[in-house]
């Protein structure tokens, strides 16, 4: 969240970040309200309690010199707990709605962020890679898996539902590797490895700001939990509540974990193949860094650069797009998206999201820091995709696919697998 003595100071510029965000902006002067009614009636009720506290002060001094509490004391002592019994509930009642308030308003939108409504407003930072050529049409990623035994969706559907599917074989095995590799290239950069929970509490959806926005979009349980999209959810919240100190930073994490998401607003979108599915897995990276927001830009760009080199690593061709206001989450303050080129489908499809949000979730979530200073700030947040399957697989799949239906293994994990090709056994 913002800082509400930042919004009171820049009440326009977190209105027009709602507008950017193609949120609603009057979500602003309500909370304005709220928050100037909160302050009011917290005065009314600190000044009852002093002067609550005066009178019992003078009753006690009363009593104890051996004499009977003046009844215009005792009477006055009544009428102010009276009041507070109307007032105080009136104040619990106002501060939830501050809060609630507070909780809907987006971040602000980095300067160098491109305003636009839809994603027809990002814009292409840099293409990298050569495109590959075929002597022949490639074929789509989930004709060629079916054909060598590395995916089944018609039992799957059968079975799961719609945008199920079972990897079986080499596909199994081949995004285990993909997975195993970016994980351990992270590793190599200083991130400390962790498996992330999949079931969270409601706090940590608030916390990293999927919710209030994003709520229809996820799995809730009859325990009142929620299947998280991303490790991003339960990494950002790994220190919830707590205060560290300027020399633990920055805290290097990346996490892997199937991640769950309905698809809410998909309906009709890549229905053939494993594109856009329900349950896939990632390697997700997240840093922690001081209250900069230079040095946070900087962490931004290198956490794209860990990305893109696992994409060249693999030989890929891939864009960087600089995300529009309207086509980024609320929380988000700037965001870079990556596309893989996808040969069957003469196009480029998304791979990899990367944000930063300075202190916007840790607000929430209560992780602060103590700095060489002495003064006590909340952290700043960054996230990154390193590697999501299956889409990512499909990616491989596709580019490296063959005339006899056959599948290279990118060099990079042939030693994981074990083998160079992938073909019909």
């Amino acid at each position: 969240m913002l800082d509400i003595q930042f919004i009171r100071e820049n009440p326009e510029v977190t209105r027009q970040a709602c507008r950017d965000k193609q949120l609603d902006s009057s979500v602003i002067d309500q909370l304005l309200q709220a928050d100037q009614k909160r302050r009011e009636l917290q005065t009314t009720v600190d000044d009852l309690r002093k002067q609550s506290n005066q009178v019992a002060e003078k009753i006690k001094r009363q009593v104890g010199n051996g004499g009977k509490p003046d009844s215009e004391l005792v009477d006055q002592g009544k009428a102010i707990k009276d009041e507070l019994k109307t007032i105080e509930p009136e104040l619990k009642r106002v501060e939830r709605e501050f809060e609630q308030l507070l909780y809907q308003v987006p971040n602000v939108p980095a300067h160098d962020v491109p305003v636009g409504a839809d994603e027809t407003g990002n814009v292409v930072a840099r293409i990298e890679g050569e495109l590959p050529t075929f002597s022949f049409t490639p074929k789509p990623h989930q004709e060629l898996m079916e054909q060598l035994s590395m995916l089944d969706t018609t039992r799957a559907v059968r079975i799961a539902g719609f945008r199920a599917y079972f990897l079986k074989n080499d596909g199994l095995l081949l995004e285990q590797a993909l997975l195993s590799y970016s994980l351990k290239k992270l590793a190599a950069e200083g991130f400390t490895p962790m498996s992330a929970p999949v079931l969270v509490n409601e706090d940590a959806m608030w916390g990293t700001g999927y919710f209030p926005w994003g709520a229809e979009d996820h799995y809730r349980t009859q325990d009142e939990q929620f299947l998280a999209g991303t490790a991003e959810v339960a990494l950002t919240a790994y220190h919830l509540g707590e205060t560290l100190t300027e020399k633990d930073l920055p805290i290097k994490m990346v996490g892997i974990s199937p991640c769950f998401r309905r698809e809410v607003g998909a309906h009709g979108k890549d229905t053939q193949g494993i594109v856009r599915v329900h349950q896939f897995n990632k390697v997700e990276q997240v840093v922690y860094t001081v209250a900069d927001e230079n040095e946070t830009r900087q962490w931004h760009e290198r956490m794209l650069g860990y990305s893109e080199s696992l994409l060249q690593d693999l030989e890929l061709s891939y864009q960087v797009l600089r995300m529009c206001t309207g086509d980024m989450g609320a929380g988000q303050r700037k965001k870079y998206d990556i596309e893989t080129w996808f040969p069957a489908q003469e196009t480029y499809r998304e791979t990899h999201s990367a944000s930063y949000f300075n202190d916007f979730q840790s607000r929430r979530l209560g992780i602060k820091y103590q700095a060489k200073d002495g003064s006590t700030k909340f952290v700043y947040t960054l996230n990154n995709t390193m590697a999501a399957t299956p889409r990512l697989l499909a990616a491989i799949i596709e580019n490296y696919q063959q005339k006899d239906g056959s599948v290279k293994v990118p060099a990079v994990l042939q030693d994981m697998m074990g083998k160079e090709v992938i073909e019909t056994q």
